[in-house]
């Protein structure tokens, strides 16, 4: 079974796409990005991004009745590697060990010219 997830405490999808996907055993959290979700506004510089991508994520996985200690894989998306111990520490301060899996890219270019962007797989069943 798919159910979709949705919530109003994280920024509305930009797209034809859901704000996460529950299949089976695991929920499927699409790509967020520093946008406030009371202003719609993206917020300002890569420490304040980070942490938006990180609460909207976290208001995503509550509305799923579950939260960053099931999460398995992440993957970040950087508009500059030169921001990586930045947005690490803010990442780990995010997370229990044991840590999930991850991958970090630098890409040329994200939605609305934001700095970082992350999306997550949580194991929902543990």
């Amino acid at each position: 079974m798919v159910k979709a997830i949705h919530t109003e405490q994280a920024p509305a999808a930009l797209g034809p796409y859901s704000q996460a996907i529950e299949a089976g055993d695991f929920l499927y959290v699409s790509g967020q990005i520093g946008i406030d979700p009371v202003s719609g506004n993206v917020v300002n510089g890569i420490e304040g991004q980070t942490k938006q991508v990180l609460e909207n994520i976290k208001a995503i996985l509550q509305e799923a009745g579950t939260d960053f200690s099931k999460a398995v894989k992440f993957t970040i998306y950087l508009k500059s590697m030169t921001d990586f111990a930045t947005i690490n520490e803010i990442y780990g301060s995010y997370l229990t060990e044991p840590y999930p899996a991850r991958a970090t890219i630098e890409v040329s270019k994200l939605p609305k010219d934001v700095l970082v962007e992350m999306d997550v797989i949580v194991y929902t069943k543990a």
